[in-house]
């Protein structure tokens, strides 16, 4: 076996062992696989007042151990957890969802007037993946918001809040063309307190402070996760759940738990090169010791 025909056969477990092994570069989950079982989350009680919460997922609070309301699970969806090791865990997996969707500088998209219906206005008619830094405003949506996908299954949107987010009545939010869906992301950080007044919204809420409704919302994709204060769902029903089927049109249904990327991260390349540089060595080392034998 001459010394290119010997590289070339380490060269595939390496990269198959680069590319899946435990020690691969691709970006991962923003969401760990507790604070993905939470449809509503938050570190004081969680308040449903005088109605019915239809959830599909846990609901629990941490470090607070108590929720007041009437919760309704869907069948095999979840269940309460009250500051267990679950919602611990969750909590920390929060703050790190948190720290990495507001990672980086200002984005490309600065919507300076808080206005995401004059944005999108202005845009198109749609919103297409990326980041957006939101300013803060006396209402940020009234109408309906279409994020369009453009055809693309991985595709994530990262709306980030400088103080507060606040939907009116009759709003929503309207999730399309992503095709399978099964890499979507929407992110919302909020950097105090979210006022979710719409009928409808999808996505991860994730808030500093409050986290409150005061109407009957709907989430058929997404969860409501306070860092540091409560999640109070009034009016007569509320909803909300982790399920992601049927969401937007022709899109099939959406993976709202994790975001994955196939491009390898940087040290990623970095490993490729040093075990091709390994693999030369070997069979530099390889074709001496035949010669000598010889």
């Amino acid at each position: 076996m001459n010394t290119l025909k010997f590289a070339k056969k380490l060269a595939i477990p390496l990269f198959v062992a680069l590319a899946y092994g435990p020690a691969q570069g691709f970006a991962a989950s923003l969401l760990g696989a507790d604070l993905a079982s939470f449809a509503v989350l938050g570190a004081t009680p969680v308040v449903s007042c005088a109605g019915i919460c239809t959830v599909g997922g846990n609901v629990g609070t941490s470090p607070a151990a108590s929720v007041t309301g009437n919760f309704v699970f869907l069948p095999a969806s979840g269940s309460l957890q009250l500051n267990t090791p679950t919602a611990q865990n969750a909590q920390l997996q929060l703050d790190a969802a948190i720290l990495a969707v507001n990672a980086g500088s200002a984005g490309t998209n600065v919507i300076s007037t808080g206005d995401l219906d004059a944005w999108q206005a202005a845009h198109g008619g749609f919103i297409t993946p990326g980041t957006y830094d939101v300013a803060a405003s006396t209402t940020n949506l009234d109408g309906l918001l279409k994020l369009n996908g453009l055809g693309n299954s991985n595709a994530v949107w990262r709306f980030r809040f400088s103080s507060t987010l606040i939907t009116e009545n009759g709003s929503g939010v309207l999730v399309q063309n992503v095709g399978s869906g099964s890499g979507v992301g929407i992110y919302w950080t909020v950097g105090s307190a979210a006022t979710l007044r719409g009928d409808t919204f999808a996505g991860n809420v994730f808030a500093n402070t409050l986290i409150s409704s005061d109407g009957g919302l709907t989430m058929g994709c997404g969860r409501l996760a306070s860092a540091t204060g409560a999640v109070t769902l009034d009016g007569a029903v509320n909803s909300v759940s982790t399920g992601c089927l049927g969401i937007g049109a022709g899109s099939g249904g959406f993976d709202q738990a994790g975001v994955t990327s196939p491009i390898p991260e940087p040290e990623t390349y970095a490993m490729l090169l040093a075990g091709l540089g390994l693999m030369g060595f070997v069979a530099r080392r390889r074709q001496r010791n035949l010669a000598a034998a010889a």
